[in-house]
């Protein structure tokens, strides 16, 4: 990895495909070597403590050289990442806890009515390619409010996006918390509360000394882990239970043999056991269930416009040479999140059949509880609080209302839920924390980022050198992450939630605003003051009525989906306010003009 005293750089990215050649070839033989001990009799829990180990050394490594204290690397890389490289940068920083860890759950409980997440998460790469990415990177600045204080001027409309970014990184970053907490807490037996602390030492070794520059190259490793360990065990269930060597396009067997097993155990009449632990769930909802379409539509909106708005994504296209580069970028970015996000549907398929299945050795509902809590895997997340089985009509036979389990832990538990070797189990593990550790670097340097350059550097203290401005960075970053910590632990609402929630504020208060300030000339500093503070307040405003206010949801609209109410609002207060007050000046035009045009100097010089 390149440092600041290294004349060497260019030679670095010439042969990154070698080097990250290197690690992947190193990681496998770890996994290798995990395996050897696993058969020599090494105990699961240490192999678990030693994968998270392992994985966590690596990334701080990466981490500590790529330490920087020049603000182009600290703030973007020094804009010398390749489109490859920052597509799997990007993939790595945008599947995050919820991608990998909570996502098939939510698949497996709620059956393709889930699929609004895949579908709508994808689908804003689309409007991120054709309406944002190229054309923020021509402008040439280090965050989104950077472009918001700059194209509309004033401190105002810059301060309102470092609010908006910092509320939905913040509740996306205590998601990502969650998911290292969960992890933690099951590979190395401490409590939730414990492991979330555990979790956020391992983000910020990652990412407090080389900012931008260290959480790239340490997300390009993590892309490499999360890929490998996300796919193995659906590979390994579809040929054990006999589905073949391409699992993605044959799981609707699966799902066809699920809907059979159904109907046997006439889970249409079993009512969930009243009393379950806070935020588990039965098995008795049927996989075919879903929302109606006004709800999968609504979904698919929010996570496609909350996709497009979220800072830490957008940050990512700032880092690369040139415009060009930038859209190659984002179309890299797609095909490495595909392989993911293909794959999540046959997991939690594959996943349910094998506890559903009485043919199957790993098929538990029908068999006596006694039998079920002697199981290992069953024991290990009921300790951690994650698991729980009630008899509620005392007959000592396990009935699918009678097991609960917690969405987030689907995919952590796969492997010991379909009997594969533990070292499988402690590749998953590393997986999802690759997973939840890259999305948090990211979101935790956008929030630092956001406060230490266009708070602190551009309206409080203009003439801040270098070094305080890097050190303001850094100690932000340790107090945000501090926070999220401490949020995280409170278990406010699932990963997904979370997550559902941070896209929904993003979307409320930054869309239009973005958007119109690439593609409006008229859109002005009233119109954007106006869009962002309404649509981000009345969206947080539903969000809060219909939580705790105690207010009933409008149109169906729930709390996942509350940017359909704020949304409406921000675009109507930019325009009618920008219409109603005078037009930007010929300058701030003119620049809105230059920056749609895909070749030539950026915008902003590399020095502001």
């Amino acid at each position: 990895m390149p440092n600041d005293n290294s004349t060497k750089s260019g030679s670095f990215i010439d042969n990154l495909p070698k080097v990250y050649g290197m690690y992947t070839g190193g990681f496998l033989a770890f996994v290798l070597l995990m395996a050897i001990l696993e058969q020599m009799g090494v105990g699961s829990d240490t192999i678990g403590i030693l994968f998270v180990a392992f994985t966590i050394a690596i990334y701080a490594g990466i981490g500590w050289l790529s330490r920087t204290m020049q603000v182009d690397a600290y703030y973007v890389a020094g804009r010398q990442v390749p489109a490859v490289f920052n597509g799997m940068a990007t993939a790595a920083d945008w599947m995050s806890g919820a991608s990998f860890v909570a996502m098939a759950g939510g698949i497996y409980f709620g059956g393709h009515g889930y699929l609004a997440f895949v579908v709508g998460w994808t689908g804003g790469y689309i409007l991120v390619a054709s309406l944002m990415a190229p054309y923020l990177r021509k402008f040439g600045c280090y965050t989104v409010p950077d472009f918001i204080g700059t194209r509309y001027g004033g401190k105002l409309p810059r301060f309102l996006g470092v609010v908006v970014l910092s509320v939905a990184s913040f509740t996306y970053v205590t998601a990502q918390i969650n998911a290292t907490g969960t992890i933690a807490s099951r590979a190395l037996q401490i409590p939730f509360e414990v492991g979330v602390w555990f979790g956020l030492f391992g983000i910020l070794l990652c990412s407090m000394l080389g900012g931008m520059r260290a959480v790239t190259w340490t997300q390009v490793a993590q892309y490499i882990v999360l890929i490998i360990a996300y796919l193995v065990p659906v590979f390994w269930m579809s040929n054990k239970q006999g589905f073949g060597l391409i699992p993605q396009f044959v799981y609707v067997d699966a799902v066809q043999r699920i809907t059979e097993l159904e109907a046997m155990y006439n889970m249409s009449s079993l009512e969930a056991v009243e009393g379950a632990k806070k935020g588990l769930k039965a098995l008795s909802v049927p996989y075919a269930a879903a929302g109606d379409s006004w709800k999968f539509v609504t979904l698919v909106f929010c996570m496609m416009t909350g996709t497009a708005s979220l800072p830490h994504i957008l940050m990512r296209y700032f880092t690369t040479p040139s415009v060009k580069a930038a859209r190659q970028s984002v179309a890299w970015s797609l095909m490495f999140i595909f392989l993911l996000y293909f794959t999540a549907p046959a997991l939690a398929t594959f996943t349910k059949l094998q506890i559903l299945d009485p043919n199957l050795a790993t098929g538990i509902i029908g068999k006596a509880i006694a039998d079920v809590q002697a199981l290992d895997w069953i024991q290990k997340w009921s300790n951690v609080g994650f698991l729980q089985i009630i008899d509620a009509n005392k007959d000592g036979i396990l009935q699918l209302n009678e097991f609960f389990m917690r969405g987030d832990i689907v995919v952590l538990a796969t492997p010991e839920i379909a009997g594969l070797p533990y070292v499988i189990s402690g590749l998953v593990a590393a997986g999802g924390m690759a997973a939840a550790m890259s999305t948090a670097d990211g979101l935790l340097l956008a929030i630092a980022n956001a406060l230490s350059h266009d708070l602190y550097y551009k309206i409080i203290d203009p003439k801040a050198d270098t070094k305080h401005r890097l050190l303001v960075a850094r100690v932000l970053l340790l107090g945000i992450g501090a926070a999220a910590a401490f949020v995280a632990s409170l278990k406010l609402t699932s990963i997904l939630g979370a997550v559902a929630w941070a896209f929904d504020f993003a979307a409320s208060g930054l869309f239009f605003p973005i958007v119109l300030g690439i593609w409006w000339k008229r859109a002005n500093r009233q119109g954007a003051i106006a869009g962002m503070t309404l649509g981000f307040l009345t969206g947080t405003w539903y969000l809060y009525m219909i939580q705790w206010g105690g207010m009933d949801i409008w149109f169906g609209i729930d709390h996942l989906r509350f940017a359909i109410i704020g949304m409406p609002v921000s675009l109507a207060a930019m325009v009618i306010v920008s219409l109603m007050t005078p037009e930007p000046d010929a300058e701030t035009q003119a620049m809105v003009d230059e920056i749609r045009i895909p070749s030539g100097d950026t915008v902003l010089s590399s020095s502001h």
